[in-house]
């Protein structure tokens, strides 16, 4: 059993989780399902970063402490992760004691192993309070933030702490470029690339004084900088600086959106080099849900509340639909027409059909029970969807994950179009329908299983109406082999996925 520690970006408590910050946590929860049924010892973090300028005025808007803010925030966030059905492990907020530790240990390892990376000095930039960011020249369109457009930048001049971030530059390209840190899909990569080929700037590490972070070690009159402070999050949570860390550091994945990968891919293992510490060994940065074309934001608004697009098909669905139809690399758009059509023909029409018609007919002509019977050529494409599902899903290629999976389904139901089970049943040939019968169970073991990482809920419902007890997610995957479904006692659930009640 091997180690997977594995992480998403932890959300800023300025305000409710929309659709993109759905993606990556049912992005991750996808992979970190998927590496459990694989055998992998998963440990999967999810939290919030709660130090910001944007919390504190967030607070103040809503006539309430940062603390209360927070905590009404984290207990929010947490609900919407719970109903899309994410299985994280852990879950870490900036504002714990634990975290608070880590960083100042951080800093204190970076102090006493390179002293020089960190020195005072004045500074003075454009801020974007969405970003919580000094920004660039080349990170700005017409004085504008280009990840917030709808945000003043701010001038700001004062005293910091910096980090020689500029130290870094050739040992990170060396790193990326062997693939000792993959930074994935290439399209980031060969972004991260070129920004470590144009130089590094160093960088501040802190801020005057505010009245909501983490005290700067040896100097009260600064606050460390929410960014650096939001990157150990993914080590605090390992129990450093306590011995047994390595446990589970280094991660082997971070989740991230492609906004923060020069934080990611840059300044957080470039902190880790200074620190003397392992470097994570891949980060994945997902692409953007956008509406009519528009990155869906908390600045900005949106178009779609993710409550209202969970409640509207449920929760498989929508995360069906964004890891199928977004996808998980680039940007993709989310309209309700496409939702709909997703959840009828894929869903309704496609894995629910195939269960309830399977269902029935074991039911009708076999009392439920699945007789034992030989393989058949629709067994052979489910080993084979195995090995191309299994293929895609470790290259985190969730959408090519899901399309091998509902490939099955659609092979499933030709398969009940060709064979005619009805009319075989009609002519007596018991043996031939038992093959039938037998086969159209053992897929749907199979499709119970390889959809679990994307439909948790319903793929569990599936499992049980196949009369089989436990979690679907603890099964073993090499019994996708040949599925042990021979005498087992099916019945028929209610419809997996509802059609829709058109008025």
């Amino acid at each position: 059993m091997s180690k997977f520690y594995l992480t998403t970006a932890i959300d800023y408590s300025n305000g409710d989780p929309h659709l993109g910050h759905a993606l990556e946590k049912v992005g991750a929860d996808c992979i970190a399902r998927y590496r459990r049924l694989r055998g992998d010892e998963v440990h999967f973090l999810m939290g919030m970063d709660e130090h910001s300028q944007a919390v504190l005025q967030a607070a103040e808007q809503n006539g309430s402490s940062p603390q209360d803010w927070v905590d009404r925030m984290a207990e929010r966030f947490e609900d919407y992760w719970r109903r899309l059905e994410c299985s994280h492990d852990d879950w870490i907020r900036t504002t714990e004691v634990r975290h608070r530790e880590g960083v100042t240990a951080l800093l204190e390892l970076i102090r006493r192993n390179n002293p020089e990376d960190l020195f005072a000095g004045e500074y003075e930039g454009l801020y974007c309070i969405g970003c919580e960011e000094f920004k660039q020249p080349a990170q700005t369109v017409d004085g504008r933030c280009i990840e917030h457009p709808t945000l003043e930048l701010i001038p700001t001049r004062e005293r910091n702490y910096f980090f020689r971030l500029s130290r870094y530059r050739d040992p990170l390209l060396e790193r990326i470029r062997s693939g000792e840190l993959r930074v994935e899909p290439a399209i980031r990569r060969n972004e991260i690339v070129r920004l470590l080929e144009d130089g590094l700037q160093d960088i501040s590490v802190s801020r005057q004084r505010l009245a909501w972070g983490i005290p700067f070690p040896g100097d009260p009159e600064q606050t460390v900088y929410v960014w650096f402070d939001a990157l150990i999050n993914y080590l605090s949570a390992t129990g450093f600086p306590a011995p047994g860390y390595q446990r589970l550091w280094p991660a082997d994945l971070h989740v991230i959106g492609k906004g923060i990968t020069r934080f990611h891919c840059v300044i957080w293992p470039a902190m880790l080099f200074s620190a003397g510490l392992a470097l994570p060994l891949e980060v994945w940065a997902h692409g953007y849900v956008q509406w009519e074309g528009t990155k869906m934001s908390k600045t900005a608004g949106t178009a779609v509340s993710l409550g209202e697009a969970i409640g509207r098909h449920g929760p498989d669905a929508l995360r069906y639909f964004l890891l199928r139809e977004v996808g998980f690399e680039a940007d993709g758009n989310f309209t309700w027409e496409r939702f709909d059509e997703r959840y009828t023909a894929d869903l309704a029409d496609g894995l629910g059909n195939l269960a309830s018609r399977s269902l029935a007919m074991l039911a009708k002509y076999r009392a439920g029970a699945v007789p034992s019977a030989p393989a058949t050529p629709l067994d052979q494409a489910g080993r084979d969807t195995v090995a191309s599902y299994s293929r895609a899903m470790d290259e985190l290629d969730l959408r090519e994950g899901a399309e091998s999976a509902w490939a099955l389904v659609g092979a499933a139901n030709l398969y009940i179009q060709q064979t005619a089970p009805w009319k075989v049943a009609k002519e007596g040939k018991e043996a031939e329908l038992d093959q039938i019968l037998a086969a159209l169970a053992r897929v749907l073991y199979r499709l119970a299983v390889l959809t679990s990482p994307f439909i948790p809920g319903k793929a569990q419902a599936l499992w049980q109406a196949l009369g089989l007890s436990g979690e679907v997610s603890r099964t073993s995957w090499s019994s996708l082999e040949e599925p042990p479904l021979a005498g087992s006692t099916t019945y028929k659930p209610e419809a997996l996925f509802p059609k829709p009640v058109t008025v």
